[in-house]
This record gives structure tokens, C-alpha cells and sequence, in this order.
């Protein structure tokens, strides 16, 4: 019997408690799952390439279901795919803004690659607010996002966030009290 394997595509900058549920029902739909963590400079990651495979890997624990390999990738999702011999990728959403994107990223992949199909699983519903960008806004802004992430990822975003990042933080200029209304505002507001 063919070996069936997925992919499940990603930044994962940082892995989400939504990413290990999509993960571990992923797990039973194939024999092997393949993380494949983008390469995408572009996006300004806040984590390295390196150390979001580190906490996807400390992370992911072994279980029943399939064999999971991480691997970094860039290029076209479905190059990719066919370089691992997937035949499936796994897409997750969380709501109806989701959809209409992954549905136009997936006819655009089945016209790329008419054999490799995509699988969309819908978020639990405590995880379907839940983005790996809303989680590091609400680390950036010191809240606690532990119920949100593992516990890896939530102690590298204390720690992200606690180093002082330069060309990240903008200071804001002191307003001087001079007695004028500030342009571009009015008496009321």
C-alpha cells in the first residue's frame, strides 16, 4: 500500500495551541505529516526559521497517529508538496474570511498540481479567534498567552519581548504644552 502523505504548511511564528489541534487531527488522515515552516522574509517573522522549527519540534509529541517531520520551504506550495511525495495538504480555518482565501489558494494549487488535493479542517471553537499575529500582539503588549500557545512558544515570546528590540518600537514623541490645538485635530476631539 502507497504511503499517504500530507503537508501542512505554515509560517508558524509562533506554533498556536490551533496549530497542534489541526496537527493531531491531520495526524489521522495520513501516514506521514510533513510541517512545512516558510521560508518568507517578506513577513518579517519575529522568531529565525531555525528556532520556529525548534518549537514546533518541542512541541509536537509523538503519538498514534502519523510520523511528523518538519521542514522549511519556500517556492511554490505545491513544488514543495510533490517533493515529499505528498498528495494532500492540510489547510485549517477558523472563519468565513479563511475560506475565500484558501479556496482561491487551492484552485490556484490544483491548477498547479491537478493530483494534490487540499483538505480543510475547520478550528475547534475555542481555538477559532486564535492567529499566531494576534498572539505575539497580545505578547508584544505584555498579556499572558499561555492558555493560547504551548508552553515553548509562550516562554520565547516573554523572552522576544522582553529583550529591548531595536528598529522594532517606536517611541512616540513627547507632546509639548503649548496651549494649541495639535493639527489635523479639532477642539472637541
Amino acid at each position: 500500500m502507497t504511503e499517504r502523505i500530507a503537508v501542512y504548511p505554515g509560517s508558524f511564528d509562533p506554533i498556536t495551541n490551533g496549530h497542534l489541534d489541526i496537527i493531531e487531527r491531520a495526524r489521522g488522515l495520513c501516514d506521514r505529516l510533513v510541517l512545512a515552516v516558510l521560508v518568507n522574509d517578506e513577513k518579517r517573522p519575529l522568531f529565525s526559521v531555525e528556532q520556529r522549527i525548534a518549537l514546533i519540534r518541542e512541541n509536537v509529541l509523538p503519538s498514534d497517529g502519523a510520523r511528523v517531520e518538519v521542514r522549511e520551504f519556500s517556492g511554490l506550495l505545491v513544488d514543495f508538496a510533490r517533493s515529499v511525495g505528498a498528495r494532500m495538504i492540510v489547510r485549517g480555518l477558523r472563519a468565513m474570511s479563511d475560506f475565500e482565501y484558501e479556496f482561491q489558494m487551492a484552485l490556484m494549487n490544483r491548477r498547479l498540481a491537478p493530483r494534490v488535493e487540499t483538505v480543510f479542517l475547520m478550528a475547534k471553537e475555542e481555538y477559532s479567534y486564535v492567529s499566531s499575529r494576534l498572539v505575539k500582539e497580545v505578547a508584544r503588549l505584555g498579556g499572558d498567552v499561555s492558555a493560547l500557545t504551548p508552553p515553548g512558544a509562550a516562554r520565547a515570546l516573554r523572552k522576544a519581548y522582553a529583550a529591548p528590540r531595536r528598529g522594532r518600537v517606536r517611541k512616540r514623541p513627547a507632546l509639548r504644552r503649548t496651549g494649541r490645538t495639535p493639527r489635523g485635530s479639532t477642539a472637541e476631539s
